[in-house]
């Protein structure tokens, strides 16, 4: 897919993009949906999804419980991110302008904010997962894995992360299709050189657990994978021609993303389930543990598809973080946004490497709790999608006047209330700070934060369709209203536009 300054280029050359907020204008419009699979793959295949076979594993479920866990919570969840791609297409804006059609020009800035919390705070994992994985290879090989290899790791881990969310679509279009090359070829040796650590009989013999634990891998699962994408699912698609083929979007979207998770969460299930000791590494150091059945040899080549990997979905996120930063109301152009949260992703980085203490409890909260509005969100915006028939008035986005409203009560009480039940209905005792959540298991009859249903997660889910359905019944006419007013113009907003 070509990018948005080739005119400007030459279609030869990079240059950092000066688009923020505005729309993409037709002639710059190039591509086809296929070209979608590259940065989706780039942006999954990492290593990490091995990780997930372990995580899945820790909700009490057999490995069959897990492998449906997995197939149904990741292509679920990135079909719902090829849904909202849609919008893109139709609206040349990135996803948390669009998202203005549902929620208001300044209403948006609600789960605008969420947005760029949840895309900072993944990014700022990944960043932590390449410097760990990058100290362990390190110590393995004898070359020291201390304190002076982590800063150095986050010093390069950085630079390639932030020069990406910098420069913008072109280079990272570029990124991502080395990327996937390098990281999908070196994905393959690894499992060839691991697959003898594989025990069928001790995979076999793990005991199937109740629902309530399939639910809860389920969700996980979901918000691990789709539902940290669905906030920035528009702003690639953008770039397509309108007359791209909406099921070619949706589907190229769903399968580029999907492709890697769904066979790397199956090799993983199968090594985590061998070995407990192994299970047990992965909790504190996701990357870094699967380095322990490795020959020496493959190390380097290990850290480079592990970095690389890591990389290839920071390198979205924080792109997308600049984009939904200035979507609150940020004067400032999209490079400096993504300088900012690079800022940000730094500091956090720092945190979770050397003061962070045990990974995963602290990763499933953070997934967990923000995962909840984001699917309130989800569902709305969704729905909102469901209901057009027409193109957005590109125009309108940009105007508190125009027909998509100012602050529309009735979506941003929809994600408000559906974050208040969902987060009722969610717990996560590993981290202490979230400790107040899960306070509607117990008057609802579900056996309270310690109760089987503790850990189910079912706030998510809950979010997810109330947004979805509330927004079905409620805004059909308000829809129908906007798509029957005259167009208001189709001139672009310059870049950086904000109403």
């Amino acid at each position: 897919m070509d990018g948005p300054n080739d005119r400007a280029t030459g279609g030869g050359g990079l240059k950092v993009e000066t688009h923020g907020l505005d729309v993409i204008g037709d002639a710059e419009r190039k591509g086809r949906p296929w070209q979608l699979f590259w940065p989706w793959f780039g942006a999954n295949v990492s290593i990490l999804g091995l990780s997930y076979g372990s995580f899945a594993l820790g909700f009490g479920v057999s490995f069959w419980q897990a492998i449906a866990a997995g197939l149904i919570g990741i292509v679920f969840s990135f079909l719902l991110c090829g849904f909202v791609a849609l919008a893109g297409k139709r609206g040349s804006a990135p996803t948390m302008v669009l998202s203005r059609a549902a929620f208001g020009v300044r209403g948006n800035r609600l789960p605008s904010a969420i947005s760029w919390m949840l895309t900072v705070g993944w990014e700022t994992v990944l960043t932590a997962l390449a410097t760990l994985a990058t100290a362990t290879v390190f110590d393995r090989l004898g070359w020291g894995g201390g304190t002076p290899t982590k800063v150095a790791a986050l010093i390069v881990v950085t630079l390639l992360i932030v020069a990406g969310g910098v420069v913008g679509f072109d280079l990272i279009m570029r990124m991502q299709t080395v990327i996937t090359l390098v990281t999908g070829a070196l994905t393959v040796v690894y499992v060839v050189l691991v697959v003898e650590h594989i025990h069928w009989d001790a995979v076999a013999a793990i005991p199937a657990g109740p629902a309530q634990s399939f639910i809860g891998a389920l969700v996980f699962m979901m918000t691990g994978f789709g539902l940290g994408w669905v906030n920035a699912a528009a702003d690639y698609s953008r770039y397509l021609p309108r007359r791209s083929s909406g099921a070619g979007v949706v589907g190229w979207t769903t399968f580029g993303a999907s492709l890697a998770p769904v066979v790397l969460l199956v090799f993983g299930l199968l090594l985590a389930g061998s070995s407990k000791g192994l299970n047990d590494a992965i909790a504190a150091d996701p990357i870094g543990a699967l380095t322990t059945v490795l020959p020496t040899w493959f190390l380097i080549p290990f850290a480079a598809v592990a970095v690389l990997g890591l990389v290839g979905g920071a390198v979205l996120d924080i792109y997308s973080s600049g984009l939904a930063l200035l979507a609150t109301g940020l004067r400032a152009p999209r490079y400096v946004a993504a300088l900012i949260d690079g800022v940000l992703m730094v500091a956090g980085t720092v945190y979770i490497v050397f003061f962070g203490g045990t990974f995963l409890g602290q990763f499933i909260g953070f997934l967990t709790t923000l995962g909840v509005p984001i699917a309130a969100w989800c569902g709305v915006m969704l729905a909102d999608v469901a209901l057009r028939r027409r193109d957005y008035d590109e125009a309108d986005l940009y105007r508190p006047s125009g027909r998509y409203g100012d602050v529309p009560w009735a979506p941003v009480t929809v994600i408000v209330a559906s974050t208040a039940i969902g987060w009722g209905l969610v717990t996560n005792t590993s981290a202490a700070w979230l400790g107040w959540q899960g306070y509607l298991l117990g008057p609802l009859g579900l056996g309270g934060t310690s109760g089987s249903w503790a850990f189910a997660n079912l706030g998510v889910l809950v979010a997810l369709a109330l947004g979805f359905v509330v927004t079905l019944a409620a805004r059909r006419s308000r829809v129908r209203d906007q798509e029957r007013l005259p167009s208001a113009g189709t001139d672009a907003p310059p870049a950086g536009a904000r109403p």
